[in-house]
């Protein structure tokens, strides 16, 4: 027993020795409170205070759930193989499997995956005619997930409209279908668990009398339907351990309650909190960033995050003039850690969007420096931007038949699978590409493939003259791509994310520093999508290799590296723009999510920002994060002065609207130059600062051209 108490910290023994009654336990961020939950379990079982058959242990991710078992392994002498250590969902699954006939459903019932459910949302939206314009396949599945989880079922769902009647319609059309095919999808397993012991009382006083310790890891980010099914377990004396972090609630978009944590206390802790304050991953000053932003935010059940690793290295602070000096700063840096030695896996590039990654991956590209983005795809593999670059390979080249597939019917055009196997055996017979083949095609899929093909030329004759971002916008608007993301949902990220494509044409130059559009020379639309797919292509670390990971700051949780970089801390960017004006639950969301961000961190934490960031293909001047405003100035080491820029566009982040007028440093317009390859010209125009400096010079001998300052090198005549 000494053993296995050994090293626990006083809070840390208080909550492993608690007596049999409802607790909670307030674990900050690198607390140990994994070690305090599997080790809780161990001494309940070692001291007879129940058996293994007697623990219910809910985690959040089948991972978290493997690591308790295994842990729990080494430190109880029993078999816990047959405990119930699961996620919500796994353990629904279990309790269901053992009692389908009750719930009405097959003994084999299969569970729908999220891509699953989609497409039979797809399937069924279409058999009933549903518009996928004004009703989203990806939006129906939200809807009715998001139900679920408030524990609603169709017949209970309100509609206060005819377009929400409509879905609610659809939900029940989806109800049957499921019932007809014998199949759940996740939501429906834990509804329909929930169900089951609600309405059965027998069987909920067998679980209730069963588990005595029902143990839950992250009750920060149980919904209002989990919580319910752990008050209806509990409900015949149970004790509920919850462990959590209120001030690590950051998955409200999922149905995440942080109000729960509130209510629990209320309902069943009363007095007996704990607090795990003393963190052992960060050193001192990085925890006390942490708490001095998260102090900010209301309402808290309150905790002091402390070490006694000492304060170690001040938080290093760096302001790039644009986002691509920043990028460089950033990789750079890294550079210098893996000489000195720090493992590349232990570095880590957080980012609030994921449409911040391209320009540092575009770095790493160039540095050569292996990289992996956890929990996401790289940017040039991600479905918008392959989708757009599709339609821009066929205005270069329309006999590419994988471009063609890919595009013909996205958005979609009506043009089914066997329309498309009949244009394909008539270019097999013609030997031709899909694209001249389309003229065989008759009927409707004729009409549909016909459309499709004019597009494409409509498109090739209007972006014939454009420079190549503008190509690359047109091409976005026109093709649908911008509008079907727009009706979705979730389509936000990905509409950043092709901007983030305009904004990388916008900065793609060739080797004499000449910003490249389609009518100058060397045909720029074909060295960009060159460009993308050889960016595509590198650098991807391999299984197994040493590699900087590269990650959302939501992707972060639960992860901790030595070094942190927190890139884009500029206002509406973190504090992003929808949340702030989302209000204060918004705003103090974010801030959970910022106090997330800095506690990854072991050694050393830089936090990054940039004035100007590349925004539609425009440069756009940024005001600094608020949040960097709430850090004591003592904890920081500022590595640069910031430079007055003088924005020429809207402020991003800046709600007023605020304008100066551009600078280019030493250049003006109206001056006469000299370009080593093109000759003598005259500045007509300049644009940005910086790295992002350019300007538009006329050569007498070579007409208008657009350098980019930091690669083209101009003398003044």
């Amino acid at each position: 027993m000494s053993d296995l108490l050994a090293n626990l910290n006083a809070p840390q023994l208080q909550s492993v020795t608690l007596p049999p009654v409802h607790a909670l336990i307030l674990a900050g961020a690198g607390s140990g409170k994994t070690r305090v939950l599997t080790t809780r379990i161990a001494w309940l079982i070692s001291t007879n205070q129940l058996g293994p058959q007697g623990v219910l242990a809910v985690t959040f991710t089948n991972k978290a759930a493997k690591e308790m078992t295994a842990r729990l392994s080494s430190l109880v002498p029993i078999n816990v193989r047959g405990m119930w250590i699961g996620t919500f969902h796994g353990l629904c699954n279990r309790l269901l499997r053992a009692h389908y006939r009750e719930v009405g459903l097959p003994q084999s019932f299969q569970i729908m995956d999220s891509a699953d459910q989609l497409a039979m949302v797809k399937r069924l939206a279409k058999n009933l005619g549903l518009d996928d314009e004004r009703f989203p396949p990806r939006e129906l599945c939200q809807f009715i997930n998001a139900h679920k989880e408030q524990g609603l079922r169709a017949a209970q769902a309100e509609a206060y409209d005819s377009h929400t009647q409509k879905r609610v319609d659809f939900y029940v059309e989806y109800e049957n279908q499921c019932n007809r095919e014998g199949v759940v999808d996740f939501a429906e397993l834990l509804l329909r668990c929930y169900e089951l012991l609600q309405r059965n009382e027998p069987l909920r006083t067998h679980y209730q009398q069963r588990f005595q310790q029902i143990l839950v890891d992250e009750f920060q980010d149980t919904n209002r339907l989990q919580y319910a099914w752990l008050q209806l377990l509990a409900g015949g004396g149970a004790k509920i351990f919850a462990v959590g972090d209120d001030d690590q609630s950051i998955y409200r978009f999922r149905g995440a309650e942080v109000g729960n944590m509130r209510d629990f206390e209320r309902d069943y802790a009363g007095a007996n909190i704990i607090r795990l304050e003393q963190n052992y991953r960060s050193h001192g000053n990085i925890l006390a960033a942490a708490n001095a932003i998260i102090k900010f935010n209301s309402d808290r059940l309150g905790k002091n995050l402390w070490t006694d690793a000492g304060e170690g290295e001040r938080i290093r602070v760096f302001e790039g003039v644009s986002d691509l000096d920043e990028a460089r700063f950033v990789i750079e840096e890294i550079r210098e850690l893996i000489r000195d030695g720090m493992t590349p896996t232990q570095i880590a590039i957080l980012y609030r969007s994921n449409a911040q990654s391209r320009v540092l991956e575009h770095e790493l590209f160039t540095k050569a420096i292996p990289y992996k983005v956890y929990g996401g795809l790289r940017f040039f593999e991600r479905q918008e931007i392959k989708h757009a670059l599709a339609y821009l390979r066929l205005l270069g080249n329309p006999d590419d038949d994988t471009a063609f597939l890919r595009v013909v019917n996205f958005p979609t055009r009506g043009i089914g699978a066997r329309s498309l196997e009949n244009l394909q055996a008539a270019a097999h017979q013609t030997h031709s590409s899909l694209y001249n083949a389309a003229a065989s095609l008759s009927g409707k899929a004729g009409q549909a493939v016909g459309a499709f093909i004019r597009l494409i030329e409509s498109l090739r004759l209007e972006t014939e003259k454009l420079p190549l971002p503008e190509i690359i916008e047109h091409v976005i608007e026109k093709s649908g791509l911008a509008e079907h993301y727009r009706t979705d949902k979730e389509g936000q990220e990905r509409l950043e994310n092709l901007d983030e494509l305009i904004n990388a044409a916008a900065t793609f130059v060739d080797d004499d520093g000449v910003v490249m559009s389609v009518e100058g020379e060397g045909g720029a639309l074909a060295s960009f999508l060159a460009h993308a797919s050889l960016e595509s292509g590198e650098h991807q670390a391999g299984e197994g290799q040493e590699a900087v990971q590269l990650m959302t700051v939501h992707a972060a949780k639960g992860l901790e590296f030595d070094a942190v970089f927190i890139t884009g801390l500029e206002q509406g960017l973190f504090p992003h723009e929808n949340a702030v004006n989302e209000g204060k639950d918004g705003l103090e969301e974010e801030r959970r999510l910022m106090y997330v961000a800095i506690t990854r961190a072991r050694q050393r934490l830089y936090l990054c920002s940039a004035q100007t960031r590349m925004l539609h293909g425009q440069t756009r001047y940024c005001v600094p994060s608020s949040f960097l405003g709430e850090i004591p100035e003592s904890l920081m080491l500022r590595l640069n002065k910031r430079q007055k820029a003088a924005p020429a566009v809207p402020v991003f982040g800046d709600f007023g609207g605020g304008y100066a007028e551009p600078v280019v440093d030493g250049l003006r317009v109206g001056l006469t130059v000299e370009h080593a390859k093109f000759g003598i010209g005259v500045i007509v125009a300049t644009e940005g600062r910086g790295a992002d400096a350019r300007v538009q010079v006329n050569f007498a001998s070579n007409g208008m051209k657009w350098l980019a300052l930091e690669y083209a090198k101009l003398t003044p005549v």
